[in-house]
């Protein structure tokens, strides 16, 4: 491995909150495991049936992980950013991809395979509690995702969304995905979005910044939609 190659996959690692509290050495050790995929904008990097049995890491670039229902429709499970990991089942046991992760743009993953990581887990243990750690933060999303839909007026599920999106102190909204997305992870329409979206900034309850940043104007009275 050339030293901008073992570099490039050190700095992705290192952007992992499973690997970053380990020591130089220990993080050397993954790294020395890791190499690089590079993915055009719009392909899969895997696909339901596709053996799973890597731990991806996005280094650069994004990522979204997706299902078809039985209808065809598309539903999105998440976003992937750089520092965000898919395919940690694969770490546990044998199994099937039951997805889609697909490249948003070009983007850069490392990829590190079951059989070299395993190894590694059983020496930092440390690894592990991190890895459960984040089934725990994913199952928390996933019901709060199914909360959201399972309320029966989009109003309340668009603002319950964008209220979530707010950090400590601030009143800014980013939308992680497109309008398209954002409407198959709400289960509704993009054109619904875009009418629910208007209609919230006519009553001045949101306030677009940008394409994707959005003031919260009133969260306590968009919540009561």
């Amino acid at each position: 491995m050339s030293k901008h190659s073992h570099d490039h996959v050190h700095s992705c690692v290192s952007l992992v909150p499973i690997f970053n509290h380990l020591e130089k050495e220990q993080m050397d050790e993954i790294s020395a495991t890791a190499h690089t995929r590079r993915f055009k904008k719009g392909e899969l990097i895997y696909q339901p049936l596709d053996e799973s049995d890597s731990l991806y890491i996005v280094h650069k670039g994004f990522v979204r992980i997706y299902r078809l229902t039985e209808s065809g429709k598309e539903q999105l499970v998440r976003f992937l950013g750089p520092g965000d990991f898919t395919g940690e089942m694969a770490l546990f046991r044998s199994s099937l991809h039951d997805s889609f992760a697909e490249a948003t743009r070009d983007t850069a993953v490392c990829v590190i395979t079951k059989d070299e990581l395993q190894p590694l887990l059983a020496a930092y243990p440390a690894i592990s509690l991190k890895i459960l750690a984040e089934f725990s933060n994913r199952l928390e999303q996933s019901e709060r995702q199914t909360t959201i839909v399972a309320t029966e007026k989009v109003e309340i599920r668009l603002a319950m969304f964008l209220v979530e999106l707010l950090e400590e102190g601030s009143n800014i909204a980013t939308l992680p995905m497109t309008k398209k997305d954002l409407a198959s992870f709400l289960g509704t329409t993009p054109e619904t979005i875009s009418r629910k979206l208007g209609a919230m900034e006519d009553r001045g309850l949101i306030r677009h910044i940008s394409n994707r940043e959005i003031a919260i104007m009133d969260a306590d009275e968009l919540l009561l939609g």
